[in-house]
């Protein structure tokens, strides 16, 4: 007998307190909620590492450089295989 009413108890501290959180939720208006939507990416703002002027030309540079390297590979590749398929066609 003893343990159905423990049981008993503990099930009505669970529904009162998922009482208390529906209540709750109904409170928070859809104000707050776009509020602490805002106040959240405030805080991940401050959580940003932003890269120095240096890292950024280093970065920049370094994408200028290998476009240009891989334009002229590319460049290279159309010449050759221009130059392949002429004298294909010209044994033909």
């Amino acid at each position: 007998m003893e343990e159905t009413k423990a049981v008993q108890n503990s099930s009505e501290t669970s529904e009162k307190k998922s009482s208390a959180k529906k209540s709750k939720n109904k409170e928070d208006g859809v104000f707050s909620k776009i509020s602490g939507f805002f106040a959240g990416v405030k805080a991940e703002f401050g959580k940003i590492i932003w890269p120095t002027r240096d890292d950024i030309v280093k970065q920049t540079t370094a994408v200028v450089v290998v476009s240009a390297v891989c334009c002229a590979l590319i460049a290279l590749l159309d010449i050759v295989f221009e130059y392949g398929v002429n004298v294909i066609t010209s044994i033909f």
